[in-house]
């Protein structure tokens, strides 16, 4: 094995990913833990979540429309809301990355606010833009956050999220789809929050840090990545949300490049890459492209249960003129009866990959120097 914990280099080595010292040690703050635990966040944030009042968030009626804002994984988290209540859903969902609301939003409207930070001025200029319209308010967040004196005043509830950590995609998630589920657009009692935490369980155990690489598909899931230039492509609106998670993971906890899309429309804007010059190589060239050279990539494909005809077309299509120009494809399958359950076997698998991808190129996960920086302004 080379290179020491805390010491990144520029290539991954798959034999750091087999080595519990060095684990241990790369990883200072916990970030294996963290994921290891996403069954718990559930479980957790389903309790606070009726605990804070979210339910009566009914007692105002059905809103016209649902409006959620959040930047980074709290904006994954409006996604993730809207793909599981489905395209049938009778109100419409909408997510905002950024400081002010659409102008049509007003008092008719429920506006969630979900905050990544105590400190996210979006959340708190998004919250207050509420208030000055009558929206009916939820907030999700950190305990010591401003946010919540916002949502207080607006006598909307606020879901308190655990001090010590940044919040996870669970934990500012499951307060939504609890919300959607007092609303009647969504199926979200204990029985699904219990389906979702054993199927994250379940996933844990497979990729906990003493299984193999041969044996662990969260560590062959960050191998498959490693040295390449990941093409996330979701085949479903919920696969996308996992995929879009993943390449969340990845900046955040690697420092690592991903493009995300939906299979009909990526196919038409990102199928280009598998030509140019990141794309094309001949088959027996060397599949980590060659040194110095731009990474090559290789197409993730994020399935749910379920497809479309012409999506499973264009699948196969894509598939073969992937690997007719050497671009390997990885396809990576949904579990699960409920949606809920569906999302969290794709993103619980990948949450490991992007914490294996990062430990294998030596850098600790939750360490990224740019991300501290920029909230230190």
């Amino acid at each position: 094995m080379s290179g020491a914990a805390g010491a990144p280099e520029d290539r991954f080595d798959p034999d750091r990913l087999d080595d519990p010292s060095f684990l241990e040690e790369c990883d200072s703050s916990g970030a294996l833990r963290t994921v290891a635990s996403s069954a718990a966040q559930v479980r957790v944030a389903f309790r606070a979540a009726l605990e804070a009042g979210v339910p009566r968030i009914a007692e105002y009626g059905r809103p016209r429309a649902i409006v959620v804002a959040g930047m980074g994984v709290a904006g994954v988290a409006g996604e993730a809301l809207e793909a599981v209540c489905g395209r049938g859903c009778p109100v419409p969902i909408l997510t905002v990355r950024r400081h002010l609301l659409p102008g049509w939003v007003g008092a008719a409207d429920l506006v969630a606010v979900t905050a990544g930070s105590a400190r996210s001025e979006e959340a708190l200029a998004v919250a207050a833009d509420a208030v000055r319209r009558g929206c009916v308010l939820l907030g999700v967040g950190p305990e010591d956050s401003p946010l919540r004196e916002a949502v207080a005043r607006a006598g909307g509830p606020y879901v308190a999220v655990a001090q010590g950590h940044r919040p996870t995609l669970w934990e500012l998630a499951v307060p939504l789809i609890v919300a959607a589920g007092a609303l009647r657009i969504a199926e979200m009692g204990e029985a699904v929050a219990e389906a979702v935490a054993a199927r994250l369980e379940d996933i844990a155990f497979r990729c906990r840090p003493s299984s193999e690489s041969f044996l662990n598909p969260g560590k062959s899931f960050a191998m498959e990545l490693a040295d390449r230039l990941p093409l996330l492509w979701g085949c479903s609106p919920l696969a996308r949300v996992a995929a879009r998670s993943l390449a969340c993971r990845l900046h955040r906890c690697a420092g690592y490049p991903a493009l995300v899309g939906e299979i009909l429309e990526a196919g038409h804007e990102q199928i280009g890459l598998f030509n140019g010059p990141f794309g094309a190589q001949p088959i027996d060239a060397d599949p980590f492209g060659e040194e110095g050279g731009p990474p090559r990539p290789r197409l993730f494909l994020f399935r749910d249960t379920e497809e479309h005809p012409l999506v499973a077309e264009r699948r196969e299509a894509v598939a073969r003129l992937a690997e007719d120009r050497g671009v390997p494809v990885s396809e990576i399958s949904a579990e699960g009866a409920h949606p809920l359950e569906r999302l969290a076997s794709l993103i619980g698998l990948s949450d490991y990959a992007g914490v294996y991808l990062a430990l294998g190129y030596g850098r600790d996960p939750s360490r990224i120097a740019a991300l501290a920086e920029l909230g230190a302004h």
